[in-house]
């Protein structure tokens, strides 16, 4: 073919190319969209171009943030105060006293005795025999009178509750001494003890039975003596 005959093919299918798509453009405008989108693989007519689409994008994630945390500040320190120097000399605090509900009467108990003839004179009591119905006397401070007396039983033991105008608190201002033996052949008050003149009260070593209880009264009981008479012995 010569070159004639190229030129006037290539008019020919650029002219129908041409007339395609202008019939293209009309059916186009006439319909306002295809009723199926095309097909990525569709055969397009030779002299159109194919639909370009955009790029497939994957989806946009939201970044993640850290969390917001409030600021961490240092703990706050107290003011630092000197210290208070102790006062130079301490306070001075009231005396303490025993609550009244410690105060209780007096009691006393004791023993009385006749001593033997080889001590007579002998501040002991080996030998020496209990006195049955020997007085004893109470005396306290203040009193011009006799406080209380007590008689002996068969044991020389005797017992005698002050008056309630004497309490705990003022025991060591009594004394008990002794007054007379029913035997005329020891009757003479020894210095045992100080029964002569009177003998100091002191509270029973027995912690236990400390604090007795006579008629529902609360009594504090006290131990004096032992006290003893000096016997009339043969020359």
């Amino acid at each position: 073919m010569g070159v004639f005959g190229k030129g006037v093919l290539v008019s020919v299918v650029a002219l129908w190319c041409f007339s395609s798509v202008v019939f293209t453009e009309e059916l186009n405008h006439i319909s306002e969209a295809p009723a199926v989108a095309p097909s990525p693989h569709h055969h397009h007519h030779p002299c159109t171009k194919p639909p370009t689409y955009p790029p497939a994008k994957p989806p946009v994630k939201p970044p993640v943030k850290p969390p917001v945390k409030p600021p961490t500040y240092p703990p706050a320190k107290p003011p630092v105060k000197p210290p208070v120097p102790p006062p130079a000399h301490p306070p001075v605090l009231p005396p303490v006293y025993p609550p009244k509900f410690n105060r209780s009467f007096v009691a006393v108990q004791g023993m009385v005795y006749c001593k033997d003839c080889k001590y007579a004179g002998v501040d002991t009591l080996l030998g020496a025999k209990p006195v049955k119905g020997a007085v004893v006397r109470l005396l306290c401070k203040g009193w011009k009178k006799t406080v209380k007396e007590a008689t002996t039983d068969e044991k020389g033991y005797f017992f005698l509750l002050a008056p309630k105008t004497v309490t705990n608190y003022g025991f060591r201002g009594c004394v008990v001494k002794l007054v007379k033996s029913p035997n005329p052949k020891c009757s003479k008050p020894s210095k045992l003890n100080g029964g002569d003149n009177g003998g100091a009260l002191t509270p029973v070593k027995d912690r236990a039975k400390r604090i007795i209880l006579v008629n529902d009264v609360k009594y504090g009981l006290f131990d004096v003596g032992p006290f003893s008479f000096e016997p009339v012995c043969p020359r």
